[in-house]
């Protein structure tokens, strides 16, 4: 079963909303069990013109105009999970009393191994992206069933020579610091900027050398099910695919077990494949 949708009408949360809303109504429900929020003009009432016309040049689609990609599914079990939790915490940071949660923990785990795979020079730039939910970041805040597209891409970047040669806390403490300061007052200053001069979002957007994350293991995507028994695997499609893209799953296994998807080019990933540190006990 497939679905397709325009990432300006939604995002994440809403998509996994509309599934799990869908199967309840196909499994005989007379309703949804949680209602779509669909006042948008509550965040923001603007207007802007986009234009729409495409590059001289587009090379969208065409494959060879870019480097050949492979994807592969990592499976990550609790224990695996635990270990990469536990390293990334022996040594908090200096400057935070916060220790660095399971997503903080393992965006470091992958955005430092592709790195590796990549075999930047040391001074090459290296950009972690992640598409970082807004709801309970916005002021006012918005119930997590506002049925939109309400995420922000957070970028931060650094050196692959300091991102390796550093422990797991440099890293960890980078992306930390990028989700933190993302509050409501970069929001609106963010989206000052974007309707003064509106632009599409681009996969180049998102950075040199960049690991961007999407989705998320707290989507409960094994539990959507549409009459015929719960998925037996769940995957982001063949359309959003560039070189660094990540999508974060619930793991098949259950638990605490999270499934990493992740589109590379293909030299990198057949390091990144063979890379133990990587892999652990996938």
């Amino acid at each position: 079963m497939g679905c397709a949708f325009n990432h300006a009408i939604l995002d994440g949360t809403s998509t996994w909303h509309f599934m799990s809303s869908w199967a309840q109504i196909c499994s005989g429900s007379n309703s949804v069990s949680v209602s779509p929020f669909l006042e948008r003009t509550k965040v923001r009432n603007t207007r802007v013109k986009l234009d729409l016309s495409l590059p001289p040049n587009p090379v969208n689609g065409d494959a060879s105009q870019g480097p050949q990609l492979r994807e592969k599914l990592f499976r990550f079990s609790e224990a695996a999970i635990d270990k990469i939790k536990s390293k990334v915490n022996s040594t908090p940071p200096s400057d935070s009393s916060k220790p660095f949660s399971t997503f903080q923990s393992l965006a470091y785990h992958v955005w430092h191994h592709v790195t590796l795979a990549r075999e930047l020079k040391p001074q090459d730039y290296t950009v972690f992206t992640l598409f970082a939910d807004c709801r309970k970041r916005v002021d006012p805040p918005m119930p997590e069933s506002y049925f939109g597209n309400l995420i922000h891409a957070i970028f931060t970047v650094t050196a692959a020579g300091l991102l390796s040669a550093n422990p797991p806390q440099f890293g960890a403490s980078l992306v930390q610091k990028a989700i933190e300061e993302h509050n409501a007052k970069a929001i609106e200053e963010r989206n000052k900027e974007w309707e003064a001069a509106p632009k599409i979002f681009e996969y180049k957007d998102a950075g040199v050398n960049c690991v961007a994350v999407g989705s998320s293991p707290r989507f409960k995507v094994y539990d959507v099910d549409f009459g015929w028994g719960k998925p037996e695997g769940v995957r982001s499609g063949s359309n959003n695919r560039f070189d660094g893209m990540v999508y974060l799953y619930q793991g098949k296994s259950g638990g605490r077990s999270i499934d990493v998807e992740i589109a590379l080019e293909a030299g990198a990933l057949e390091k990144l494949e063979k890379d133990k540190e990587f892999v652990l006990e996938v």
